[in-house]
């Protein structure tokens, strides 16, 4: 499944359209709980909020016959309630393997808003992917590193199923991870998502090495995958900094790469970066130039980044009255960002 970075339109309180490649679609309702229509068809979706976890029904779409329902059929069309659709019946549970009805124990807690109960019984499902899924991004949100970065494992030497419980029992599950601090990424339980996870897990337990090899294997699988290549151009830039085979491999990753998404600026941010790093001052100053002129629905922190390195380029290319106007013009906004006030003179340098 790919990434996909929807842009969300507030119409009214509790009513929004969603915009993505696959067609429009109207949520409305709470935040947790909210009715979906667009093209395929229409769904009730009930969801905790911060824990990621959503249950979806559909609703029948059949056309209306013109004729009046019997009052007795009303029952067949009522939403039944996420924690019930998860609750075995005594019989069914005599069948059922005791890591399924771990994982479905899970589930329902986790639906309920119990995060400690629901990762206990997923740790007793971790055998199953979708299980070692949920465990580990549990445990990851709960600051269990080590935990997690075993499940996340887990669960990508069981790729192959990954899923295959989830949609049993119903259950649509969504995970948000920040992909760079500007951009952040929706995931599914599948071993692109499974992936990310472990990057992030990575990345706090300071292997970087290992977080590159996820994202390589990643690219890999999706060599165009944009959000892969950001990722992976971020942490080759945090982890290898000041190496010129890093470098050169973000300016390939971001070949033809167009200023058409907030996801696709950041990464010429990240180019611009890679170019300085190999003193192409003039080609960084014209890829930072021409991501600043699009502004429409790019967030004030990835244009202040943007801002921010244009200014570090005038400094290096001797333009320095250039270069203090930009870093007046942010302090003026943010006194606070970055060591703009240091570079004004304003403070010491840390």
């Amino acid at each position: 499944m790919s990434f996909r970075f929807r842009k969300r339109i507030k119409i009214a309180p509790g009513v929004t359209l969603n915009l993505s490649k696959s067609g429009g679609s109207l949520s409305l309702g709470t935040r947790g709980a909210k009715l979906t229509v667009g093209p395929r068809g229409k769904r009730a979706t009930v969801g905790i909020p911060g824990t990621g976890l959503f249950y979806t029904t559909k609703f029948p779409s059949g056309k209306s016959s013109g004729k009046k329902r019997k009052s007795n059929s009303a029952p067949n069309t009522q939403t039944v309630r996420p924690e019930d659709r998860l609750t075995l019946g005594f019989f069914k549970r005599l069948i059922t393997p005791s890591d399924e009805k771990a994982f479905v124990d899970g589930c329902r807690e986790l639906v309920l808003g119990n995060e400690m109960k629901a990762l206990d019984h997923l740790m007793k499902a971790a055998h199953l992917a979708d299980g070692a899924y949920l465990a580990g991004f549990l445990a990851l949100k709960r600051e269990r590193l080590n935990e997690a970065a075993t499940y996340l494992a887990a669960a990508v030497e069981k790729n192959d199923s990954i899923g295959r419980y989830f949609s049993k029992y119903g259950i649509s599950v969504t995970m948000s991870l920040s992909i760079t601090d500007e951009v952040s990424a929706h995931v599914g339980p599948n071993l692109r998502g499974v992936l990310l996870g472990l990057v992030e897990v990575y990345q706090r337990q300071g292997r970087w090495e290992d977080a590159i090899a996820c994202l390589e294997q990643l690219q890999r699988l999706e060599p165009d995958d944009i959000v892969v290549k950001l990722s992976l151009a971020e942490l080759l830039l945090q982890a290898r900094q000041g190496n010129k085979n890093a470098c050169q491999k973000i300016i390939r990753m971001a070949e033809g790469i167009e200023n058409e998404t907030p996801v696709h600026t950041a990464l010429l941010l990240y180019k611009a970066k890679a170019l300085r790093g190999l003193g192409l001052f003039d080609a960084a100053r014209e890829t930072l130039t021409g991501a600043l002129r699009r502004r429409k629905d790019r967030s004030e922190e990835l244009l202040r980044a943007l801002r921010y390195e244009r200014a570090l380029v005038y400094e290096d290319l001797g333009q320095y009255r250039r270069a203090r106007r930009e870093l007046e013009k942010l302090y003026a906004e943010s006194p606070d960002y970055e060591d703009v006030a240091a570079r004004l003179g304003l403070q010491r340098k840390s």
